[in-house]
């Protein structure tokens, strides 16, 4: 198999683990946001992202010769060592768990903010675990004041949410009231957040075939009508807490992948050698691919959030958008496995320093979405402020990256 030792191939593949994991997300909610059931855009992406898992093992976990004390991944496979895989499995679990939360959180908070939340809480709690587990690989004078800036950005993602969320509410307050178009506007968001009619119905109305800009208040009906998920009237603590229970998932998968791959419970037997990354990456995506797979068949009958219900063979015949969901599941799975092998080779603490993964999810908000279009300043300064604290957290905590003796 192919061992990764280097410091600079670790911080390499942590660069490259961010832009996947950050990328991903947004494929979702432009998904979402184009009326695509959630439900069937995570089967698509639950197939590759376990399939990328395969690949990973069956090549990198493949290369060399293999032998008794450095199996490759297949001989790995028929060892006695059962306790470290269910550490794996325990951490695809939690992840799947997370996913699943934030697939819903990022139309209720916003793609930016949640990613923002479940970042930071993901590197404070599962960065200081990871630490310990590691023997104290990582310069502990560096790492945390790393964790530090992290945490000042969760309270500054937090503060974003709230100001944005009070500029949204300003622009649908002034939705203008001397034209026919600002009368259908005003019209449409109150039928819909009253419930009068149902939002497919508005789906008809000659309105919804114009193009608002981004950053208004036309814009944001036009979207709530379109999107499958539908936020106007929705309680904001729905969203938060999604986000809070998912960034509490992501803090723990890291850990449960550590004890996999390292053992520092000392629950194999001995001369059983250690589950290397590649085969505690399999067993992890297998929990993962196999939880998501049920929760989402059943979320098709029986869904969350008002969403409408569907059928398994609707799903397979529903091939609008199914590429994306199918990309963003191959970005995703070679993203963790990318994160894995840096944090095998430099410490797992060091490798949280992808969960500056909001700096591109942003990004992409801003880009493919409008996001803090037309906000105020006082949103403005925060956004930047909550970006600046991430690009200082990711420097430090790469900086803060060890050795791992083999």
């Amino acid at each position: 198999m192919y061992v990764l030792e280097s410091k600079g191939g670790a911080i390499a593949c942590m660069l490259l683990a961010l832009f996947f994991l950050g990328t991903w997300p947004a494929l979702l909610t432009l998904l979402e946001r184009r009326g695509r059931l959630p439900q069937h855009t995570y089967l698509d992406y639950s197939i590759t992202n376990f399939l990328a898992a395969v690949i990973i093992a069956l090549t990198l976990g493949e290369i060399g010769k293999s032998s008794d004390d450095s199996p490759n991944f297949i001989q790995q496979l028929y060892q006695d060592n059962w306790s470290s895989a269910m550490f794996a499995m325990g951490g695809g679990i939690v992840l799947s768990l997370g996913n699943l939360s934030t697939q819903y959180a990022f139309a209720l908070v916003g793609l930016s903010v949640t990613e923002v939340i479940t970042a930071s809480i993901t590197v404070v709690i599962g960065t200081t675990v990871n630490y310990f587990l590691d023997n104290k690989i990582n310069k502990a004078e560096i790492l945390f004041p790393g964790v530090a800036c992290f945490l000042i950005a969760v309270c500054l993602g937090s503060a974003v949410h709230s100001s944005n969320t009070a500029d949204n509410k300003a622009k649908l307050d002034t939705l203008s009231t001397d034209t026919e178009k600002g009368l259908n506007s005003l019209a449409c968001l109150l039928w819909i957040l009253t419930g009068i009619v149902e939002s497919t119905d508005l789906a008809r109305a000659d309105y919804f075939s114009l193009k608002a800009k981004a950053g208004t208040a036309d814009f944001l009906v036009e979207l709530e009508n379109r999107r499958s998920i539908k936020v106007f009237g929705k309680s904001a603590f729905v969203g938060l807490f999604l986000t809070f229970f998912a960034g509490v998932c992501f803090s723990l998968f890291s850990p449960a992948f550590n004890l996999a791959t390292n053992d520092q419970w000392h629950t194999l037997k001995e001369g059983v050698p250690h589950l290397n990354v590649y085969t505690a990456f399999f067993y992890f995506s297998v929990s993962c691919f196999f939880l998501g797979v049920i929760l989402n068949i059943a979320f098709l009958y029986r869904p969350i959030l008002n969403l409408p219900k569907t059928t398994f063979k609707a799903y397979v015949n529903d091939w609008n958008g199914r590429g994306w969901a199918l990309l963003a599941g191959f970005l995703c799975g070679f993203g963790n496995g990318l994160q894995f092998m840096g944090g095998q080779a430099a410490g797992y603490a060091a490798a949280d320093a992808v969960q500056a993964l909001p700096l591109v999810s942003t990004f992409w908000g801003i880009l493919l979405f409008g996001e803090y279009r037309k906000s105020s300043k006082k949103t403005y300064v925060l956004l930047i402020s909550m970006l600046f604290m991430f690009i200082v957290a990711v420097g430090v905590l790469m900086a803060s990256s060890g050795h791992r003796k083999q």
